[in-house]
């Protein structure tokens, strides 16, 4: 008799030991990942780069710029290369028109007959565990609401009670960034902004070359950005991963316990940490919350694990330089930033 098949294991209930043994593995595996995705664009490793860690992160990613920039086919060729199955995918292009039924599924009428307010979710955002959403900033009320609440508690309402969502993974992208109050506690909730800009200026020939070799693709309806060098399971593993490394602490118990800080983050980066938020918030005027900190020392962390396997450095604080809130604050933080640090 053949044996037995075994049944897959959810890399989410992996316990500490499994993952430690494969963490080198798993690192590896994300490196070569967003390094050969890079081969497929032109001058747009930063963004891919940034995409990896807000994934590991499960943190929500802005891609800002104007069309024709590639936002669009970075989100789309990181889900093909990871392998993502198309039920595990939602994408869809916001305006001020878009109803929720476009986005968490139309009202089903036969339950509604029966007095049940339920919503058919299935190919919706609801049942997705990577989410592209094109335009984001022009969602209306009704978008917005339910938008933050899955964002922040990946969840969302049938008849009133909560459903988690399988969501791990969001980017969202938008030509211009609004300055209306009623989008400031969206905004908050994606830490890292990252411009696409336009590369013909300084990478002319190399848009040509690139540029007609993907539309070639296209017409043959090939991908070889599909290379299978990590799926999206490696990221759930690198998320668990890092969470018991932050949950751990390590002493005696009584009292001087080395939590994550104090074993992965030297004191030395951490003051110029502080350093650099004081300044930010103090002289650049930029607004950085209390959960936006929060949110900053575990993209840190991810991002010093990915790039070198261990503590952070001062090289991870560029992060910093992905905060703005306006086309003028990444602007002005894309040169500070550096210069605070530095490297100017």
């Amino acid at each position: 008799m053949p044996p037995k098949a075994q049944p897959a294991v959810n890399p989410e209930e992996l316990p500490f030991a499994d993952l430690q043994q494969d963490a080198e593995g798993i690192r590896k595996r994300i490196n070569r990942f967003r390094e050969s995705l890079g081969r497929f664009f032109v001058n747009k490793q930063e963004i891919i780069d940034l995409m990896c860690v807000a994934a590991i992160a499960q943190e929500p990613l802005l891609l800002i710029g104007p069309p024709g920039t590639a936002k669009s086919d970075l989100v789309v060729k990181f889900k093909d290369a990871l392998g993502i199955a198309q039920e595990d995918y939602f994408e869809y292009m916001l305006t001020r028109f878009t109803e929720p039924s476009e986005i968490i599924g139309a009202i089903d009428i036969k339950e509604l007959r029966d007095g049940r307010y339920i919503r058919k979710k299935e190919g919706k955002l609801p049942t997705a565990k990577l989410v592209f959403l094109d335009e984001i900033f022009k969602s209306n009320s009704a978008i917005l609401n339910i938008l933050l609440t899955i964002i922040n508690e990946k969840k969302f309402y049938q008849e009133g009670k909560p459903e988690p969502v399988p969501l791990r993974v969001m980017f969202a992208a938008t030509n211009e960034i609004p300055e209306q109050g009623e989008l400031a506690a969206l905004k908050d909730r994606f830490v890292l902004k990252v411009l696409s800009r336009s590369v013909q200026d300084e990478f002319f020939t190399e848009l040509i070359d690139a540029g007609l070799q993907g539309e070639a693709y296209k017409g043959l309806n090939q991908k070889p950005w599909v290379e299978g060098h990590a799926s999206l399971d490696d990221f759930l593993k690198a998320n668990r991963y890092m969470t018991y490394l932050f949950a751990s602490k390590k002493g005696d118990g009584r009292g001087d316990d080395e939590n994550d800080r104090k074993r992965f983050f030297p004191d030395d980066v951490f003051k110029e940490f502080q350093r650099l938020v004081k300044t930010l918030v103090r002289e650049d005027k930029i607004f950085i919350s209390d959960r936006k900190l929060v949110k900053l020392y575990k993209l840190f962390r991810v991002r010093s694990w990915l790039f070198s396997g261990g503590a952070v450095t001062k090289d991870d604080l560029r992060l910093l330089a992905y905060l703005g809130e306006t086309h003028q604050e990444i602007e002005h933080l894309r040169t500070m930033v550096p210069e605070y640090l530095g490297d100017a």
